[in-house]
Order: C-alpha cells, then sequence, then structure tokens
C-alpha cells in the first residue's frame, strides 16, 4: 500500500460486508438522507466507476416516472456495455430521490447542489463513503469511491464462487483481471493455510 504526502493511505480499497451495507442503509432511512441513499443503492447495484455512476442521468434510469429494472451502460474507462439490474430497493429509493429533487429527464441523478447542469464532484461521492466508513467505526482511508464498485462484486463472488459471471457483471475483458480485482488467488491461499 502507498502513503501518500497528507498521510492517507491510497490503493485497493475494501468493499463493505453485507451487515455493514444494512447497517449504513438504515442509518440513512433514519435520517431520511434520500440522496444518499439513492447514491448508496444505485452504486452498489450499478458497480460502476465513480465517473460512470456520477454521470448517470434520470433519462439513463427511468422513463415517465417508471423505473427501469435492467439498464444498459457503456463504460467510460473501457468503451465497454455492461448491464445492471436496479433491485426494487433502489427502485424505490431512487423515485423517492428524484421526486423529492424535482428532477427532468436530463438531469443528472445527483446533481450538484452548487454548479448547474452538473454531478457531484469525485471528491464529494468519496467523502460521502468515507463518511459512511466512519460512521460505522471503521478506518475511512481504507475505502473510497471503488468500494461501492467492489461491494456487490464481492458478495455475488462469495456467494457463487462464479470468477465469470463477476468478470461480466464488471465489463471486464479478460478473467486474469477480474482475479487480481477479487483478491481471489489470496483468499484461497489464506482458507487452505487455515485448515493446516
Amino acid at each position: 500500500m502507498v502513503i501518500l504526502n497528507r498521510g492517507q493511505r491510497s490503493g485497493v480499497k475494501k468493499p463493505f460486508r453485507l451487515e455493514e451495507i444494512w447497517r449504513i442503509r438504515t442509518r440513512l432511512e433514519i435520517e431520511d438522507n434520500l440522496m444518499q441513499l439513492a447514491l448508496f443503492n444505485l452504486a452498489i447495484d450499478s458497480k460502476l466507476r465513480a465517473s460512470d455512476l456520477l454521470s448517470l442521468k434520470v433519462c439513463d434510469v427511468s422513463s415517465q416516472d417508471r423505473m427501469f429494472n435492467r439498464v444498459k451502460h457503456i463504460q467510460k474507462k473501457t468503451g465497454i456495455e455492461v448491464q445492471f439490474e436496479i433491485t426494487a430497493r433502489t427502485q424505490q429509493s431512487l423515485m423517492k430521490w428524484l421526486l423529492l429533487a424535482s428532477l427532468s429527464a436530463s438531469d443528472f441523478i445527483f446533481s450538484s447542489p452548487r454548479l448547474k447542469q452538473q454531478s457531484i464532484s469525485y471528491s464529494y461521492y468519496r467523502c460521502i463513503v468515507r463518511k459512511w466508513a466512519s460512521n460505522l467505526g471503521l478506518d475511512p482511508n481504507l475505502y473510497g469511491t471503488h468500494t461501492m464498485r467492489r461491494t456487490k462484486a464481492t458478495l455475488v463472488y462469495a456467494k457463487t464462487k462464479n470468477i465469470r459471471a463477476v468478470q461480466l457483471l464488471l465489463g471486464h475483458t479478460k478473467v486474469d483481471n477480474t482475479i487480481r480485482y477479487l483478491g481471489v488467488e489470496l483468499e484461497d491461499a489464506l482458507i487452505i493455510s487455515e485448515m493446516y
């Protein structure tokens, strides 16, 4: 892991575990923080990089007050199309957020409160994710925007052990990338070492 000048660690960000997901959701629901709840849920469902997630517009996820069950999105970094499902929980939180914010089809889902016609910034999104981690008593330096991309992928792999499925969900071109991304070889090595 590399240490930055300001004492912040960079490197692979940890995914949230299932119990942490529920704790964050519950806190956001209690606080009635509809924007962050919609952001949290959509980030997990979509498994998109921050640049792709923040560029989503209302018309990408809904049409005429109807939320889509499945979305196709071309990733900016790779140009590869990925598909993701929007679960019922996420559809509900998104609909509440869109109504509260009075967003039109051409607006960013997570519009900047200060800058017209722009989404929230990457740094603001990163601060939000780090705050979620901090509120759980976790080290915020170990969590960031990529935490949200890795969370569902890690859960899917843990449940199915299907690397190919995770590769498709993330839009990776090579299965080797997915293996490294999930840290599968390390995980398997640790499990084997615990047996002896």
